[in-house]
């Protein structure tokens, strides 16, 4: 299913299509719209149900070196946007988008850019973890901006890679903020692992070590098994409540997620906006059958 949703997402014909009812095929359940004010609301509406938010402006490669400045800007007027509405949100964002393809030292800047207004307003910003191509580029911004003291960074490591352990032992010193995911991208069986009970073993690997050791973790997962080891784990261990977070996606197992809010575990959703919004609508389709067949059912209401 995953595979065939995913070649899909390439035929031209269907993108305009589905972009054209987008609403109507359920596309918004998993995007926030396409504009700021449309995600806006979208915030207010989550922070009122007891959730944070991290907001993604939806696309990843650009083309130029204004493209990436203007995603730069765009990031720091959404920053604006949440202290003025008191917003309960920061930003998540990958260097693909700032535009890490065409320059290392641009993506760089542009995100010490969007860093400092966060900082201006105690605000944070979490760089993305994207193909295994940009791991090394990943890492080494994220360890350089701290390594210079800025602190309101964090980033992300993927449990089906096999070199993550590695790489969160070696980010340790910086008492890093990490978030800890399974990890998405078609990745070959060299680098990662192709068993789902690994990629499980090593999440909760990563996440007991990050736990223990790092400055604060959030756990990005919809995985019932696993939600339910973090929460005996941090009970066991008495990690305090603001050293951790659990995440999930916008529109993905809401029940889940107000359960988690009920019990009085600390709960940020990743709200994703903007126009570039059917790659993402497609791979959240590809994840659960349950999605397609949403979608399914919103197409024959019509």
């Amino acid at each position: 299913m995953r595979a065939v949703l995913l070649r899909a997402a390439d035929n031209r014909g269907l993108q305009r299509f589905v972009m054209r009812h987008g609403r109507r095929f359920g596309a918004y359940r998993f995007v926030a719209g396409e504009t700021v004010d449309e995600f806006m609301e979208a915030v207010r509406q989550t922070n009122g149900a007891g959730m944070r938010v991290a907001a993604g402006l939806l696309g990843e490669d650009v083309h130029s070196r204004e493209d990436a400045a203007g995603v730069a800007r765009a990031y720091c007027a959404l920053l604006e946007r949440f202290a003025v509405a008191h917003a309960d949100a920061n930003v998540a964002l990958k260097l693909t988008h700032l535009g890490l393809p065409i320059d290392r030292e641009l993506a760089a800047a542009n995100l010490e850019s969007v860093a400092a207004v966060a900082a201006e307003h105690r605000n944070f910003v979490r760089v993305d973890m994207e193909q295994s191509a940009h791991t090394d580029a990943t890492l080494a911004i994220y360890r350089e901006l701290r390594e210079r003291g800025v602190d309101n960074v964090g980033t992300v490591l993927q449990a089906y890679l096999y070199r993550s352990e590695a790489d969160l032992r070696a980010l340790l010193p910086l008492q890093p903020s990490l978030r800890i995911v399974k990890g998405a991208y078609l990745e070959p069986p060299s680098i990662a692992f192709p068993r789902k009970v690994d990629v499980d073993r090593n999440y909760v690997r990563l996440l007991e070590l990050s736990l223990r050791e790092g400055r604060f973790t959030a756990i990005a997962t919809h995985d019932d098994a696993i939600i339910a080891h973090a929460i005996e784990f941090v009970r066991r261990e008495a990690i305090a409540p603001e050293r951790f977070e659990f995440q999930m996606l916008y529109g993905v197992r809401p029940r889940l997620q107000a359960d988690l809010v009920r019990r009085g575990y600390g709960l940020r959703i990743a709200v994703p906006f903007g126009a570039q919004w059917f790659p993402y609508f497609m791979r959240r389709l590809a994840e659960r059958p349950a999605n397609v067949l949403f979608m399914l059912r919103s197409m024959w209401r019509g």
